[in-house]
Formats: structure tokens, C-alpha cells, sequence
């Protein structure tokens, strides 16, 4: 199974705490996922916070007119350095997404790091070529838009 990875970092001019109760609200995902993408969170286990063992599953479109069920489970939570979300049930063969905050002079800086497999062997390496890989850069060039808007002031975006 081929892994690929994609590491964003990312200045936000807030503090810490004000990072950590923004991406640590499940529901503020809505806020920064693509809106042709058609997220909705489904059920959430616990409450409105991230915590480990928390379990969410969304309906979200993989491609156009191709709605699936993702399902995952927040394995690790270490407040307010990172978290970590992990792929029960979906469209990868692998996903697993840590967030990662640090405090530094100004504001926060924010890693988003991803390691996922598509299925299907050479059919999904051909996927990942063609769409998946570009999608997945997408998804998070607007999600660095939208939180440096959100927060209102330059961000600095750095890929790594």
C-alpha cells in the first residue's frame, strides 16, 4: 500500500487557547471544508469538544454526485498541543490527520499533517495521480483562505 503524506504549517495571529477552542469544536469543521464537498456531520459521540475515543461520522462527496459515509475516532488528545483523527470507515484505505499547535511569537502556529492510502492497489495509485492528491491540496489551500480571513489578519502559509 503506497502512503502519501501532505504537511501544512500555517501562522495564525491568535492565541493558543483561542486556536485550541476553534479546532477543537467538531462542528467548526463545517466552516473550513469546501462547500461543494457537502460535509455534514451526521453524529458525534460525547460532547461538543474533541476528546480521545470521540467518534464522528459525516457524509461528505468524493466526487461530484458521489456522497460517502466517513466515520472517525479522535485517538489521541493532548490539550492544547495536538490531536490526532484516524479513518474508521470511509473512502481511504488509511487517513490519519494530526493537528498540531504551538505557541510562537505573535500567535499560533498550526501544522496539519496527513498521511493516507487511497484502495484499490495500482487503480488507486492511477486515483491518486489523476484527482486525489490535487483534491487533497484543495481541500487545504480553502481551509487556509478561510481561516486566514476567519481570523482576520495575514496569515503566513508554508508547505513543508
Amino acid at each position: 500500500m503506497k502512503i502519501y503524506n501532505l504537511k501544512r504549517v500555517q501562522f495564525l495571529p491568535i492565541t493558543l487557547a483561542e486556536a485550541w477552542e476553534f479546532f477543537s469544536t467538531p462542528k467548526n469543521l463545517s466552516k473550513i471544508t469546501p462547500e461543494h464537498m457537502g460535509f455534514k456531520i451526521v453524529y458525534m459521540s460525547g460532547g461538543e469538544k474533541t476528546y480521545a475515543g470521540q467518534i464522528i461520522r459525516y457524509k461528505v462527496s468524493i466526487l461530484p454526485g458521489i456522497k460517502a459515509d466517513w466515520m472517525t475516532e479522535i485517538t489521541h488528545v493532548q490539550e492544547p498541543s495536538y490531536f490526532v483523527d484516524e479513518q474508521r470507515f470511509g473512502p481511504y484505505a488509511l487517513w490519519h490527520h494530526q493537528h498540531s499547535f504551538k505557541e510562537v511569537p505573535g500567535g499560533v502556529e498550526m501544522t496539519d499533517e496527513v498521511n493516507y492510502a487511497i484502495p484499490l492497489g495500482i487503480l488507486g495509485r492511477l486515483a491518486n495521480w489523476l484527482f486525489v492528491e490535487r483534491e487533497v491540496n484543495r481541500i487545504f489551500d480553502y481551509r487556509y483562505q478561510v481561516l486566514a480571513n476567519y481570523f482576520d489578519r495575514p496569515a503566513v502559509r508554508k508547505s513543508a
